[in-house]
């Protein structure tokens, strides 16, 4: 007995299903950088030592409030697209050099940067547009993050 060939509507949802799973999969990665964030801007702005880092102590702060309000974001796209947020985040860095901590606070950033990019990508393909926004907003504060400590570090 012949079996029935999918349906071009079948083929699309399966396809959108496969899509939207790639999503959350990535945004729990997404979600868990952002918990690593937090606890290493946390850690970092009270452990900066040195006259020449005050400034970039209090901007630390600042950033960890936002880097949780992008963990908020996040975790309420994936509830959306019917997956469950992540409750484990990277394994944060440390570091008794201030210079260091910075160092490991910018590459987290643009780590991060890069992998919202291919989220946004990955949004717009299935379709999913509201996320792609949400997410260029939370792209907008981390290339902020980066530049607040590529100045601390010298590097502009």
């Amino acid at each position: 007995m012949a079996r029935a060939k999918p349906s071009k509507a079948a083929d699309a949802e399966s396809a959108t299903t496969g899509a939207r799973a790639a999503i959350i999969r990535g945004l729990n990665e997404d979600l868990a950088r952002e918990y690593k964030a937090i606890i290493q801007y946390v850690v970092f702005s009270a452990a900066l030592k040195g006259a020449e880092y005050s400034d970039i102590a209090d901007q630390l702060k600042l950033h960890a409030s936002q880097e949780l309000a992008h963990a908020l974001e996040v975790a309420r796209q994936i509830d959306y697209l019917g997956g469950d947020p992540t409750v484990k985040g990277k394994p944060a860095e440390y570091s008794t050099d201030s210079k260091r901590m910075l160092e490991i606070d910018l590459r987290g950033e643009q780590e991060t940067i890069k992998n919202y990019r291919e989220r946004i990508r990955q949004a717009e393909a299935a379709g999913e547009y509201a996320l792609s926004e949400a997410l260029r907003d939370i792209i907008a504060e981390e290339q902020d993050h980066e530049i607040d400590l590529k100045d601390a570090l010298g590097l502009r």
